[in-house]
C-alpha cells in the first residue's frame, strides 16, 4: 500500500474509533464519542451554586483569597477554587481525583469559572500562597461558615484524628496510631459543633504532636474569636483531660467535661469507688450504665474536682483475643481467641469504665448521658475521613495539607446547611446526600442568549429530589425578600437562621444550669 493511502487510513481509524460496537448481555449497542458535549454528572450543582450565591459565601473566599501570581497565563484563584471545591463535593481524597471533574464544562459556568483546572494547577496555586496569609484566609472562613448559628446554647467537642502517610512528607512522623501501629502520620486537631456537627477549625501537626498541648494555642485563639458565642460546654477525650485545657475553661468560666487517662492515681479511685455502693442503678436510658461521683486531685493539679465514674458490665458472650508469640515467626505475634468458661462467666463481673472530669453543675445523670452523646462526633469524624477528603490531599510540604484539610472542612459545612435547607426532618450524611442533591445526568443547551439544562435524574426517588429543591428554593426566596426589604442585611446569617428554625429534633442540653434552659442550637 502506498503513500497516497496513509490519509485514508488515518480517516478510517479515526471512524472507528468514534463508533463502536458493544456487544452487552441486554444486546447490541452502537457507541458514539461525543466529547464535545455540554453534559455532566454533577446536574444538580446549579441548586448549590445559587444557594452559595445567594448568600455569596463562595465570592467572598475567592475575594479574599491571598493567592497571587507574577505570571499573567496563570489559572484564576476563582478557577483554583472552584475546581477545588467540585472536586471535593465529587469525593475526591487526592490531587489526582480532580481529573474527574476537568472536562466538567457545565459545572464551571454554575460557579462562575473559566474552566476547570488541572490537579497540577491546583497543587502549584496552593503553594504559591504565603502560608502567613493563608493561615488567616481559611480560619476566618471556617468561622464566617458557623458563627451565626451559634446565638444558642452549643457544644464544643475538641478531639484529634490521625492521618496515616504513605511517603515522606512534611511532618510524616510516627507517634500515637492506634490502627496503623508504627506508621509515621499527621494528627488532625479537630474543634467541633457537637449539636451541628460542623467544624469549626481544623489544625494539622506532625505525627507525634497528639497531645492537647499542641492544640492548646489554637483552642484559646478559637474562644477568643467567638467572644460572646462561646460554647455553653467544652468537652474532650483523654488527650484533652489534663490541667492545661481545664485552666483555660477555668479562667473563661466555660463548663467542662473531660475523660481523663487511667493513670495509677485514677486507677486507685476507680478501685476504692467499686467498693461503694450508692452508684446509679443502670437503666434502658442510660444503656445499662451505672454513675458514681467523687473528687479527685491528681499530681500537678493545682486543687481537687469534680469526677464522674461510669460503668457498665460487659456481657457474657463476648469473645477475647489474646496475642500470643507465634514459634518461628519472629516478625509478630499469633492472634488467638479465648473463650471464658461458662462457670468462670457466671461468677465474674467484666466491667468497662471511663473517669470523667468536670465543673458543670449538671445532676450525674446528665454527666453520662452527656459524654455518650460524643460518640456523634466520632461519626463526624469518620464522616469527615472517609466520605470526603480529611484522610488524603497530602503533599510533601504540611503548608498545602493544612489549607486542603481546612478547605474540605469549609466545603462540608457549606454542603451541611445545604442538605439541611433541602431535608430539614433529619441529616443525611454524603454517601446519602451527594447521589440525592449532587448526581443527576445534566446536559445543557444554549439558544439566544440563555443556557437550559436537562436533568435526569439516576436517583429511584425522583420526587423526594424535586421536593428538596423546593425546600432549598424556599430558603433562598426568603432571604431575597428580606433583602428587598433590609438591603444592608447578612444575607448568610439570615439563611442560617431561617435553616435552623425549620430544623426538626433540637438537641437539648440538660438542667439545671440557668444559662443552660435552652435547647442547644438546631441539633444536626
Amino acid at each position: 500500500m502506498g503513500e497516497a493511502d496513509e490519509p485514508k487510513k488515518s480517516v478510517l481509524a479515526q471512524a472507528s474509533e468514534d463508533a463502536m460496537v458493544a456487544d452487552t448481555m441486554g444486546g447490541r449497542m452502537h457507541v458514539r464519542w461525543d466529547e464535545t458535549a455540554q453534559a455532566t454528572p454533577h446536574g444538580q450543582i446549579v441548586f448549590f451554586a445559587e444557594f452559595l450565591s445567594t448568600a455569596g459565601v463562595f465570592d467572598r473566599w475567592v475575594q479574599a483569597c491571598p493567592l497571587r501570581y507574577s505570571s499573567p497565563n496563570a489559572s484564576s484563584a476563582r478557577d483554583v477554587l472552584g475546581t477545588l471545591m467540585l472536586g471535593i463535593l465529587a469525593g475526591s481524597k487526592r490531587y489526582a481525583h480532580i481529573a474527574g471533574v476537568r472536562g466538567d464544562a457545565v459545572a464551571a459556568k454554575a460557579l462562575g469559572l473559566d474552566g476547570m483546572v488541572s490537579e497540577d494547577s491546583v497543587r502549584r496555586a496552593l503553594k504559591a500562597m504565603d502560608p502567613q496569609a493563608s493561615e488567616p484566609w481559611m480560619r476566618q472562613a471556617l468561622m464566617a461558615s458557623v458563627r451565626d448559628a451559634l446565638d444558642r446554647p452549643w457544644v464544643l467537642d475538641l478531639d484529634a484524628t490521625i492521618k496515616p502517610l504513605y511517603g515522606h512528607q512534611e511532618g510524616a512522623e510516627v507517634g500515637y496510631n492506634p490502627h496503623k501501629p508504627g506508621r509515621p502520620s499527621h494528627v488532625l486537631h479537630a474543634f467541633w459543633i457537637g449539636n451541628l456537627r460542623l467544624v469549626l477549625d481544623a489544625v494539622l501537626t506532625p505525627g507525634k504532636q497528639h497531645t492537647s498541648g499542641h492544640g492548646l494555642a489554637a483552642m484559646a485563639r478559637l474562644l477568643d474569636e467567638l467572644g460572646d458565642k462561646a460554647p455553653a460546654l467544652v468537652r474532650g477525650d483523654c488527650g484533652y483531660g489534663n490541667e492545661d485545657v481545664i485552666e483555660v475553661c477555668e479562667q473563661r468560666g466555660l463548663p467542662y467535661l473531660l475523660r481523663l487517662r487511667r493513670t495509677a492515681n485514677v486507677k486507685r479511685l476507680v478501685e476504692r469507688l467499686f467498693r461503694r455502693e450508692d452508684w446509679t442503678h443502670a437503666t434502658e436510658a442510660s444503656q445499662g450504665w451505672q454513675a458514681i461521683e467523687d473528687e479527685l486531685r491528681l499530681s500537678g493539679w493545682s486543687r481537687a474536682r469534680r469526677v464522674v465514674v461510669l460503668r457498665r458490665r460487659i456481657r457474657h458472650d463476648l469473645a477475647l483475643t489474646v496475642n500470643k508469640r507465634g514459634k518461628g515467626k519472629p516478625e509478630g505475634d499469633q492472634l488467638v481467641l479465648a473463650l471464658p468458661h461458662d462457670e468462670v462467666q457466671d461468677n465474674t463481673q467484666v466491667w468497662e469504665y471511663t473517669v470523667l472530669v468536670t465543673n458543670a453543675r449538671y445532676d450525674i445523670t446528665a454527666i453520662g448521658q452527656l459524654y455518650r452523646d460524643r460518640c456523634d462526633c466520632e461519626n463526624g469524624f469518620d464522616e469527615l475521613k472517609n466520605q470526603w477528603g480529611w484522610g488524603g490531599f497530602t503533599t510533601h510540604d504540611m503548608h498545602r495539607s493544612q489549607i486542603t484539610a481546612r478547605a474540605v472542612a469549609l466545603i462540608y459545612n457549606w454542603w451541611s446547611w445545604y442538605v439541611r435547607a433541602a431535608n430539614p426532618s433529619a441529616r443525611r450524611e454524603a454517601l446519602t446526600s451527594r447521589p440525592l442533591l449532587l448526581a443527576a445526568v445534566g446536559r445543557a443547551s444554549s439558544s439566544g442568549g440563555q443556557t437550559t439544562l436537562y436533568l435526569t435524574p439516576m436517583h429511584a426517588e425522583p420526587g423526594l429530589i424535586k421536593s428538596m429543591i423546593a425546600n432549598v428554593h424556599a430558603a433562598i426566596r426568603h432571604v431575597r425578600q428580606a433583602a428587598e426589604q433590609l438591603p444592608k442585611i447578612d444575607r448568610w446569617a439570615t439563611l442560617l437562621a431561617y435553616i435552623c428554625q425549620r430544623i426538626v429534633g433540637q438537641t437539648a442540653l440538660p438542667i439545671p444550669p440557668p444559662a443552660l434552659v435552652a435547647p442547644g442550637c438546631c441539633g444536626f
